[in-house]
């Protein structure tokens, strides 16, 4: 079995599979990535199973050393990478040989980046899943981000050849529009902070993280109390506390919430809205189900696209 070891491990990089699901009930998180469509793509392009676990890496890349042949790819954002002294291409297979080190260097164009390799990463699964939940300390490395010296061991190490299959999304430059279904808690807000949050730009603030994007902007104003009875959040909802400034609610979120939740971006764009980075700048579009299915069926039909 092959390793890449970390070098210098960037400002956040952890192992994330497509999440732990199904257990949120009894107060696990899922975790995840936050970009699901470039972590998929990435898996799918080297032939992977679209849930094997793979590096979501924020901002500014690793640097890590391959201890045998390992065939890699990098989605989502882009970065400059090169293995050895090679500039990769973002979204094409490439191969590391033995003894040589992948870098990232500048940031091109959105947050978070995807690196794959091929038969995905083998960490010890918890829970069920390879996933990295930072605010519960639960997954790989004891639910930690990539330190120095980190060992990552990779299922089987070939040359892969590129895939034609699936087109990256272009990554944010410097914010987005997603799309959103109206609710559960709309009726807990003025007519007003509705037509406010489809009609106003959002700032994220730096206070934000994979649990959560802090928006800074116009106040969305409760009828009543800012207060409900605990439930469910939903990865995507967009929760306003007593201050009337949003919360966009993401991958490393908590399992239940007191705040109401005016609206919930779709799982189509949720991708858009993982790539975005504080300072970035966000706008809602209401939508209906019907959309937002559709939306969601294109989303995935794309993965499979044929690429010429």
């Amino acid at each position: 079995m092959a390793c890449l070891t970390v070098i210098r491990p960037g400002m956040l990089t952890t192992v994330q599979d497509l999440g732990r699901w199904g257990q949120q009930h009894v107060g696990v998180p899922a975790a995840g990535p936050m970009d699901w469509f470039a972590h998929r793509l990435a898996n799918l392009r080297l032939g992977n199973a679209d849930d094997d676990a793979a590096l979501e890496i924020t901002l500014m890349g690793p640097e890590l050393l391959a201890d045998d042949d390992v065939a890699c790819v990098v989605t989502g954002a882009e970065f400059e990478v090169t293995a050895g002294d090679r500039r990769t291409r973002a979204g094409e297979p490439f191969l590391v040989t033995a003894g040589e080190r992948i870098r990232f260097g500048a940031r091109l164009s959105g947050a978070r980046a995807v690196l794959a390799v091929e038969g995905g990463l083998r960490v010890d699964p918890v829970f069920g899943s390879r996933a990295t939940s930072l605010s519960s300390h639960i997954g790989p490395f004891g639910g930690r981000a990539l330190k120095i010296g980190d060992v990552l061991p990779v299922a089987r190490a070939r040359r892969a050849t590129p895939r034609p299959a699936g087109r990256p999304l272009h990554a944010t430059r410097n914010g987005a529009r997603v799309r959103v279904m109206l609710g559960p808690h709309q009726f807990r807000f003025s007519t007003a902070a509705l037509r406010t949050l489809s009609s106003s730009r959002f700032i994220v603030t730096p206070e934000s993280n994979r649990m959560g994007y802090r928006l800074e902007g116009p106040r969305l104003d409760h009828t009543g109390g800012a207060d409900i009875l605990s439930d469910a959040t939903p990865i995507g909802s967009v929760q306003v506390p007593s201050s009337g400034h949003p919360i966009l609610l993401m991958a490393d979120r908590q399992t239940t919430g007191v705040y109401p939740k005016i609206a919930t971006v779709i799982t189509a764009d949720l991708p858009l809205a993982g790539q975005l980075a504080p300072g970035d700048w966000i706008e809602f579009e209401p939508c209906s189900r019907a959309t937002a299915i559709e939306a969601l069926r294109r989303r995935t039909a794309a993965l499979q696209a044929r690429v010429e």
